[in-house]
């Protein structure tokens, strides 16, 4: 705050010499208008001996006259110069009593209209937190000093569940949807805080919440994974089970929580098993699919390419979730190639070629290793993972993702 008062500062010795330099120009001023009565005082002075010595025979008219005549040149020359078109001054106390209430008014007036409470808050958030409790209480500070932001109200709630304080994150998060709209995300976190604030009750508020999320968007992750555990909780093991699945197929293939997700749907299945209860298995094609395919560089690529450049190989479902399904990882080199893509392949347990009934083939040349993105890629048709014909791929397009 040193630099904003320093400044600040130096703005009001600028206005103060807007009011302190017309004070000393007026007293220059009033210097020459004293001399300059002083100057018609002696002139007065010296035409009244002239009268005296003239009127005592000292005198002739024409000395007289010329005495006279030289007196008004003195005074015209003691005189040139002055502001005689003058009529009026400034006040001295008016410029001086300005000159003082004019901080202290501003001062006043910005300690009730300004903000450098917020410029303080401004500077305390460009610093990294040294703990939970520091920014809590910075994001508390933001929506005190800013209550209508949603994102301040949304990143509190999530900063309140960090610290299982769900009832105060149920009330964050109230205030970021009235701010901020009933987005489908906004939802499912406001839901979910209630669930906890409520002893892992599905409440009638709850389950409102998250069907209007769902609603809005069917993929909505926070809802899907709340309904799961309320679910699971309350033994209805096949609705988590159906929750849960689609939350997996939102998921990136990287994510962490995914192996949690399957561990929870794996313990559902087996209650059901337990309990006589028929198990919904997805719809699959047959166990153990197997799909061979023989991959060929386009002779036009063959001279943009490098032997060492990775080439992924693989297969992924053309209605489910995004991630390969089965890869092989080979290189420029090894192209023609004939390979197989089995469940063996598969990236994760959950996700085998055997549980979709149909997929696409990909094979994409990465000079950086990257499996997502590289430079030249080719693709096939949607097929059947029963199939057992050799598929063709050409490596012929410049791979646009």
């Amino acid at each position: 705050m040193i630099d904003f008062w320093l400044a600040a500062g130096l703005l009001l010795l600028v206005a103060l010499a807007f009011l302190l330099i017309p004070v000393l120009r007026g007293r220059k001023a009033q210097a020459e208008e004293d001399r300059t009565s002083l100057n018609v005082a002696l002139y007065q002075e010296r035409l009244d001996e002239l009268e005296t010595q003239r009127d005592s025979g000292t005198l002739n008219v024409e000395q007289f006259e010329a005495g006279r005549a030289e007196a008004a040149r003195e005074l015209l020359a003691d005189t040139e110069g002055a502001d005689n078109g003058r009529s009026s001054r400034l006040g001295k106390a008016l410029p001086l009593l300005a000159a003082v209430l004019v901080p202290l008014l501003g001062f006043g007036l910005y300690l009730h209209w300004g903000a450098s409470d917020k410029v303080e808050l401004a500077r305390e958030l460009r610093e990294q937190p040294r703990s939970i409790e520091e920014m809590t209480s910075r994001l508390e500070r933001v929506v005190e000093a800013q209550p209508e932001s949603a994102e301040g109200w949304y990143f509190l709630g999530r900063t309140y569940m960090a610290q299982d304080r769900a009832a105060d994150a149920a009330r964050a998060y109230e205030q970021a949807v009235k701010r901020g709209g009933r987005e489908p995300e906004l939802l499912g976190q406001w839901a979910q805080a209630l669930y906890f604030a409520s002893q892992k009750t599905l409440t009638p508020e709850v389950k409102a919440l998250t069907e209007e999320a769902l609603k809005a968007d069917p993929n909505e992750i926070t809802s899907l994974g709340l309904l799961g555990i309320a679910g699971f909780e309350e033994g209805r093991y096949q609705d988590a089970i159906g929750y849960w699945e689609r939350l997996i197929g939102q998921l990136p293939v990287d994510d962490p929580s995914r192996g949690a997700l399957q561990g929870g749907i794996d313990k559902a299945r087996e209650r059901l098993k337990a309990s006589g209860v028929a198990v919904e298995e997805p719809a699959a094609a047959p166990a153990g699919a197997q799909l061979k395919v023989r991959v060929d560089l386009a002779a036009a690529l063959k001279d943009k390419v490098q032997p060492g450049d990775s080439v992924f190989i693989f297969a992924r479902a053309t209605s489910g979730p995004p991630m390969p399904l089965a890869v092989k990882r080979l290189t420029v080199a090894d192209l023609p190639v004939e390979v197989s893509l089995s469940d063996a392949d598969a990236m994760m347990p959950q996700l085998k070629l055997s549980n979709f009934p149909q997929v696409q083939l990909v094979a994409r040349i990465s000079r950086s290793g990257n499996a997502t993105s590289g430079e030249w890629i080719g693709s096939s048709s949607p097929l059947s993972t029963g199939t057992s014909d050799i598929q063709r791929l050409t490596i012929d397009s410049p791979d646009k993702k």
